[in-house]
Formats: C-alpha cells, sequence, structure tokens
C-alpha cells in the first residue's frame, strides 16, 4: 500500500468517526440530559360543555345553548361558548434500566415536575396557517409531579374559549363547515436534579357548532 493511500483512508476513516460522534452528540441533545423521561399513558380530551364525556378524540363545539341555571331554559337558551379540557396521564420511565440480573432502580431525584405545555393545531390536508385554516397555537401553565415508581394524571386546557371567538371558529356557528385538526400537546418539566424533560403526545379535535347536549 502506497503512503498516498494510506493517508487517504486514514483521513475517510476520521471524517466517518466525526459523522458518528456527531450524530449521536445531536440524538443526545434532542433526547434531553435526564436519566428519566416521560412516557405518555393516555392523552384524552372532552368538549367543555360534556367534560366528564372524556375519550382520545374531542368534538370542539364552538357554541352550545345552555337550557339550565340562571335565567337559561328551554325556551330561553342561552348562547354559551366553553373552553374544551384535556386530560393526560404520565409514567417515568429510566433511561438505563440496568440488566436482568441487576435492574436499575428508580429514586426519588427520578421524579419529574411538570410546569407548562404548548398546544399546536394541524391539519391533514397541509393548510396550517394559524387564524386562516387553523386555532393559534398556545402556552398554559399546569404543575403536577410523576412519581419516580408511579403514574400521575392531570387536566388542562386543550381548546381555549378565546379560539372559539377568533377565526377560524368563529365563522362556524352560522354554517355546517367543520374542521378536524390533530393536537400536538407538548408537556415541559424537570426531574429534581434540575434537568429538562419534555414529552409530546397527540389527539384528534375536531371543531363545529354540534347538537347541544339534552
Amino acid at each position: 500500500m502506497t503512503a498516498k493511500l494510506q493517508k487517504f483512508l486514514a483521513l475517510l476513516g476520521a471524517v466517518a468517526t466525526s459523522a458518528v460522534v456527531a450524530g449521536c452528540g445531536g440524538e443526545f441533545v434532542r433526547d434531553g440530559k435526564s436519566p428519566a423521561r416521560l412516557v405518555i399513558v393516555a392523552l384524552q380530551g372532552a368538549s367543555g360543555a360534556q367534560p366528564s364525556d372524556i375519550g382520545t378524540t374531542t368534538h370542539s363545539d364552538v357554541l352550545t345553548l345552555v337550557t339550565t341555571g340562571g335565567v337559561c331554559t328551554t325556551d330561553n337558551p342561552c348562547p354559551t361558548i366553553f373552553s374544551d379540557v384535556g386530560q393526560v396521564e404520565m409514567r417515568v420511565l429510566l433511561r438505563d434500566i440496568g440488566s436482568p440480573t441487576s435492574p436499575t432502580s428508580p429514586s426519588a431525584l427520578n421524579a419529574i415536575t411538570i410546569s407548562r405545555y404548548h398546544v399546536k393545531y394541524v391539519r391533514s390536508d397541509g393548510r396550517n396557517t394559524q387564524g386562516t385554516d387553523v386555532p393559534h397555537e398556545f402556552d398554559g401553565a399546569v404543575t403536577f409531579t410523576v412519581p419516580s415508581d408511579g403514574s400521575a394524571t392531570a387536566g388542562f386546557t386543550l381548546v381555549r374559549s378565546q379560539a372559539k371567538r377568533e377565526a377560524p371558529l368563529a365563522p362556524l356557528v352560522n354554517n355546517d363547515t367543520i374542521i378536524t385538526t390533530i393536537a400536538y400537546v407538548t408537556f415541559y418539566g424537570m426531574d429534581q436534579a434540575g434537568n429538562e424533560v419534555s414529552v409530546t403526545g397527540t389527539i384528534d379535535v375536531t371543531f363545529g357548532n354540534f347538537g347541544d347536549p339534552a
């Protein structure tokens, strides 16, 4: 083998090694530095008019005619706008689970406290201009702790009432148009050692002026 060929092969090996290291480093940074990660067990939602009717899809009613309570009656219903609710269940999973003979046990430091979340709506047809095709994305505050050895469930706002007063939802009150979206909900928090952690889940949210509950 000539000296020129040896030099070329050495250079090629160095480039390949650099690519592998760069790829691993990028994945590490993107995935976070905490020894624990969040897993979404369930992500559900419900219309604000029927918050107990929670499920894996949400029918968001842009206007509800309320017939009970206060001055609201069947003959004189009250047009009402509700925020829609979401509910998430999470648990913690260690990145390094050890071996079958020597499993890794979580500690109190692996508990993760959630402090905020972000909701973004997208459509499958690619028409995703906020305020025209889909509601504006938004940030919300929610605080709960997912224990290292169990799960936690918390509620949050999936659709703000404000969004139903703005385009593209407000015009749905007067027509039969339906807007079907996927809501991407990202939760942000920290483990007890101060490492940042996040996790994203999705849920179908369909907007329209649906029939009101009896």
